[in-house]
């Protein structure tokens, strides 16, 4: 992302934020998932607020750590540590931790949905405004689509 793309981002409304947690067994990075993320940053689709990477350690502890500490093959990881921003703290890293399989890793990352931004301030231009912003879990949109009737008609 070149300086000026993020001078453009900064300076529009902030969009929805949320979280991900992604865990690794035995703390195997292969990369193979960060050239997505990285092109969605590119983008401007999402915008990173923060990274960190969680270890479990085999007796239920569990640290913050450096790429450099784990068992990475492939894949640009050291863009990672630039992301950082202090938002995730100690409450965060508790219950990440308290999720993860004993020798298992994670990474964290705080998003936001930066195309969101300019939409609703687009919308607040046309005389609207956005009231909510919900998830919708997964799980549940597959149950609703498999309850939904095969076509829907309009009178």
């Amino acid at each position: 992302m070149t300086e000026e793309q993020i001078q453009q981002v900064e300076d529009v409304p902030w969009g929805p934020v949320d979280y991900v947690v992604v865990e690794f067994a035995d703390a195997k990075f292969t990369g193979e998932g960060l050239p997505i993320l990285l092109d969605l940053v590119a983008r401007g689709i999402v915008r990173i607020i923060d990274a960190v990477l969680i270890k479990a350690n085999d007796d239920g502890s569990f640290v913050k750590v450096s790429i450099d500490n784990l068992d990475t093959t492939g894949g640009a990881w050291e863009v990672i540590t630039g992301w950082g921003s202090g938002v995730l703290g100690q409450e965060d890293f508790d219950e990440v931790g308290a999720i993860l399989a004993p020798g298992a890793a994670a990474g964290i990352i705080v998003y936001e949905n930066s195309w969101a931004g300019p939409f609703a301030a687009a919308m607040r231009k046309a005389g609207g405004e956005v009231v909510a912003f919900n998830r919708v879990g997964v799980a549940e949109l597959y149950a609703a689509l498999e309850a939904a009737p095969e076509s829907i008609t309009e009178d």
